[in-house]
């Protein structure tokens, strides 16, 4: 997915620019970067941090930054932010989000004689692309407007310019941007949770295709809000950390939400309930606090030496990696009926393995919940659960399983509780060896979340989606 930060202040920007950027670090695994401006000029440094935290690759480099403004990034993806020359002078850019129609954009630019210079691996950067659809225009504001008439996907930004900072979220809102305050400074940020330790309030949660002005005084509109607005579910369900708020609704909340209704809905005796760390905890909390069953931890995340998530190429060491983070504790398991909750189940892979774990060291049974609809649609908008085949979907592969295709009768495995979803929630559960297996219904998560349903992005389950 990625996250974004960026500060302005009457003061030097670099101590809440590197921690406010720093505590984005769960949203992606690949690049992170900084820029700040000052009378002299722009600073830039990008780093790989796949096998390393934010904090050890820019710490040794602060020293060499200064300014007022500055932006930050962490991404999935590409390298930023970048510094870019153009009519509307020198600025810097950083974006999150997904262009699904790239190369048509880059074959046009091409046409037209144009180039890039940067690259994500072999292709074009995507937020260099995005800096190009900018200064297609006289203004930041209509260059903005062009490239969300432009890409096909989704995409929020900051830019930084020597005034100051201009935020625009995506057209439908799927990611967020957040604005603080504290005395002297303003910071934008897709994470709420960044901004409590820096002593920033939060101030205005932006709107779906918003353009806002940032100064060290204070913020501007420059593009209304649209009335249309289709932000990720997922954000609540996984990606967000626990402290954050999305439109004002707190996703560890809805996490204790989505496990009490998993536990209203269910009839198994057990002896304790646990979640699978992380994201799981949240909804493995509510749903033992709704049950009245002990909250263990049967698994636990050796953090010292295994504290994040790296990226290895192959699905084999990802798997290792996996595996070798999470320990089972053997007194908590041993004849024990174990409920698990998890945020969902992607391929299932990493799960098989730990659901074989526990009944090597005696479990009697173990119960999956899930506090989301079976994926079935590979995320179009934030890289969740991209994939070259929809066949690394477990939910397709189970229908491929059962139809001999994997794109037959889809709305019908979507339904929950229909004789097709139940016979994919089966076969998952057979190939994982679980002893039972139940998702969250849409309705139920909707419920969770607290937002109409038309408001919330629900295209990896039902396949619904504005583009």
């Amino acid at each position: 997915m990625g996250g974004l930060f960026g500060v302005t202040s009457h003061h030097d920007c670099v101590r809440d620019l590197f921690y406010g950027t720093d505590y984005h670090s769960h949203l992606g695994t690949k690049r992170g970067g900084l820029a700040v401006v000052n009378e002299e000029g722009f600073t830039r440094s990008i780093h790989n941090i796949e096998n390393a935290y934010f904090r050890s690759k820019f710490e040794p480099e602060l020293s060499d930054f200064s300014g007022g403004n500055g932006i930050g990034i962490i991404s999935d993806n590409d390298a930023q932010p970048l510094i870019i020359n153009s009519h509307l002078g020198t600025f810097g850019i950083v974006t999150v989000g997904k262009i699904n129609n790239i190369n048509e954009l880059g074959k046009k630019a091409f046409s037209r004689r144009k180039y890039f210079s940067e690259t994500s691996g072999q292709d074009i950067n995507p937020t260099e692309l995005v800096a190009m659809l900018i200064c297609e225009e006289s203004t930041f504001v209509d260059g903005i407007r062009n490239v969300y008439a432009s890409i096909q996907g989704s995409c929020s930004l900051l830019v930084l310019t020597d005034e100051g900072i201009i935020a625009a979220r995506d057209k439908l809102g799927r990611t967020p941007i957040i604005i603080g305050k504290k005395a002297g400074a303003f910071a934008a940020s897709s994470e709420s949770c960044a901004l409590s330790n820096l002593e920033y309030e939060v101030e205005y949660y932006v709107g779906p295709g918003e353009v806002v002005s940032i100064t060290a005084d204070g913020y501007t509109q420059l593009k209304k809000p649209g009335e249309d607005m289709q932000i990720c579910s997922f954000l609540w369900v996984y990606y967000g950390y626990p402290p954050s708020n999305y439109e004002n609704i707190n996703v560890e909340s809805v996490r204790y939400r989505c496990g009490r209704t998993l536990a209203r809905k269910d009839d198994i005796e057990a002896d304790l309930v646990s979640g699978i760390p992380d994201s799981g905890i949240g909804h493995a909390v509510g749903y033992a606090m709704e049950k009245h069953i002990p909250y263990m931890r049967p698994y636990v995340k050796y953090t010292p030496t295994w504290p994040r998530s790296f990226m290895p190429q192959s699905q084999a060491m990802r798997d290792l990696v996996a595996k070798m983070k999470l320990i089972p504790n053997k007194a908590l398991i041993e004849g024990k009926r174990i409920v698990f909750c998890d945020d969902s189940i992607v391929r299932g892979t990493q799960l098989k393995d730990n659901v074989q774990i526990l009944y090597d060291y005696g479990a009697l049974e173990v119960h999956m919940r899930i506090a989301c609809p079976t994926l079935i649609y590979p995320c179009e908008f934030l890289n969740f659960s991209t994939s070259r085949s929809t066949l690394d979907l477990a939910g397709r592969m189970a229908i491929q399983e059962i139809e001999g295709k994997d794109d037959k009768f889809l709305e019908e495995y979507a339904q929950a509780g229909s004789s097709r979803n139940v016979a994919m929630v089966e076969k998952i559960r057979a190939r994982l060896g679980l002893t039972s297996l139940k998702f969250q219904t849409m309705d139920d998560l909707v419920k969770a979340i607290g937002m109409p349903k038309e408001k919330l992005c629900t295209h990896c389950w039902d396949g619904s989606s504005w583009f």
